[in-house]
């Protein structure tokens, strides 16, 4: 179905989510090979990048959707995921106040707002992001980062229920393997979100831009 994205994803009424663009996750102290090396071999760090730097230059608000846990885990369930369960074997993993925590070099910037949460795979359950995206009158998210794996599915899937419409940029999302975050991407997302390339994005950014000139 074709969609007519100037509209959908007009900056009056747009933001963009960084799903978990973190040193820890992504980064330079990432313990997830195979995601890094996934977003590698799709440019996902550089057109992340590209689509966030279009998104200010438009008036598009880019919200940080970021992960951490505290050294003494408060406010965190830890024991009802075997995923999370095995993370936190080690007492060091993406603890709060380190540099694990810390947003891309590429992806961070001033202007940015930062939802942070310490418990789940998902930004909105238990954070003020509703919100604030409510607040700032939002009605469309833009995604970005990773996982397909967890969170990024689990971003589309509250947005929608929470009744935003959802744009997923293909090429600035990652999973693990692959081939396994491309089905995921031709099967589940696309039940839940428009799917474009960040060329589209900055594109549409691009013209609204003009318009409002």
């Amino acid at each position: 179905m074709a969609i007519d994205l100037a509209e959908l994803a007009d900056p009056r009424h747009t933001a963009m989510l960084v799903m978990e663009m973190q040193r820890g996750v992504v980064g330079d102290l990432a313990k997830f090979p195979e995601l890094v090396k996934s977003c590698a071999e799709r440019g996902v760090v550089g057109n992340a990048a590209r689509a966030a730097t279009a998104a200010r230059a438009a008036g598009v608000r880019v919200v940080q959707c970021t992960a951490a846990f505290r050294a003494d885990r408060a406010g965190s369930h830890t024991g009802n995921a075997p995923f999370i369960k095995g993370l936190l074997r080690d007492p060091g993993h993406m603890l709060e106040g380190t540099g694990a925590v810390e947003v891309l070099p590429e992806l961070a910037d001033p202007a940015d707002l930062e939802a942070r949460r310490y418990h789940g795979f998902s930004p909105f359950t238990g954070t003020s992001l509703d919100q604030t995206l409510r607040s700032l009158g939002v009605r469309t998210v833009v995604a970005a980062g990773v996982s397909l794996n967890l969170g990024v599915p689990g971003l589309c899937l509250e947005a929608v229920n929470l009744g935003y419409r959802v744009v997923v940029l293909t090429d600035a999302v990652a999973g693990m393997p692959a081939e396994y975050g491309d089905a995921v991407m031709a099967n589940t997302i696309s039940l839940l979100a428009a799917r474009v390339t960040t060329a589209d994005i900055v594109a549409a950014w691009g013209r609204g831009k003009e318009g409002t000139g």
